[in-house]
C-alpha cells in the first residue's frame, strides 16, 4: 500500500497504472512482488529528490520486519514512526519552538 500527500499529478498516474486506487490517494496492489515493489518505489524516490514536495508513505507485508511491516517513507510525513518492544507506535510531532512572527 502507498498513500500519497501533496505531490505531483505525475505521481498519482504512475501509481494509478501500477496499482489499485481505493480511497483518494491510497493505493493497493496485492500480489506485487519484491522486486517490483522496490523499481517502483525506486522510481517514486527518484522523482521525490528531484521535486521534494509532499510526502509519501508505503507499507507492506514483511515477516522479518518490526511487527511484520515493513515502512518506507518520502518527504515530511505529518506522524513520526518510533519502534518500540517489537511494534510500531506514531507519535504527532510535536511544533518546533521558535519565535516566529
Amino acid at each position: 500500500m502507498i498513500v500519497i500527500r501533496d505531490v505531483p499529478d505525475r505521481f498519482h498516474g504512475f501509481l494509478s497504472s501500477v496499482m489499485l486506487e481505493v480511497s483518494p490517494n491510497v493505493f493497493i496492489s496485492t500480489r506485487m512482488n519484491p522486486g517490483v515493489r522496490t523499481r517502483v518505489w525506486e522510481v517514486l524516490r527518484d522523482w521525490h529528490g528531484h521535486d521534494p514536495q509532499g510526502s509519501l508513505v508505503m507499507v507492506w507485508r514483511d515477516l522479518n520486519a518490526v511487527g511484520g511491516i515493513g515502512i518506507s517513507n518520502l518527504g515530511d510525513p505529518p506522524r513520526e514512526l518510533v519502534e518500540a518492544d517489537g511494534m510500531w507506535l506514531v507519535r504527532r510531532r510535536a511544533a518546533s519552538l521558535g519565535n516566529a512572527p
